[in-house]
């Protein structure tokens, strides 16, 4: 059996990129997972992961028509994701749980579409901001739920 036509330098660059968005999206899943989620260290690194992927098969595929294919495969990513965070929403009786966490699903998706782009900036801002919502919010989220809404009747 012949080796493997690997370009190792190829082989580095996609590396990089895959593994910076394992990195950038990391800490999400593992506040979610601390904090008691369903959903967390290892669904939003995959994500992550599997969006980067996705969109760096095209370049070498597309050839001239890159950019088309691209924005092809990132709206169907986009709704595919989309579907996947929505099964993270729980509706009990009135309460409506799990909308942040398919938020993140959906912004850990375009971490690793701004990876595989080389917007490192757009990925690592998300990461930063998807956390800084997620942590620092709880207490306004908590004053928020606790405040007495005027009766409807």
């Amino acid at each position: 059996m012949p080796p493997l036509p690997i370009d190792w330098n190829s082989f580095l660059t996609t590396f990089e990129k895959i593994g910076a968005a394992y990195v950038i999206s990391l800490p999400t899943g593992w506040l979610l997972e601390k904090e008691g989620h369903a959903v967390g260290i290892r669904t939003f690194p995959i994500v992550a992961m599997a969006t980067c992927a996705y969109l760096m098969i095209i370049r070498p595929v597309a050839g001239a028509d890159h950019l088309a294919a691209s924005s092809r495969v990132l709206q169907g990513l986009v709704a595919g994701i989309g579907f996947v965070g929505g099964g993270a929403i729980v509706k009990d009786g009135l309460n409506v749980r799990g909308t942040a966490t398919a938020a993140s699903i959906w912004n850990t998706g375009a971490i690793g579409a701004a990876v595989a782009l080389e917007n490192y900036e757009v990925a690592i801002v998300l990461g930063l901001l998807n956390l800084f919502t997620l942590k620092a919010l709880v207490p306004v989220k908590n004053y928020l739920a606790n405040q007495k809404k005027p009766d409807m009747k």
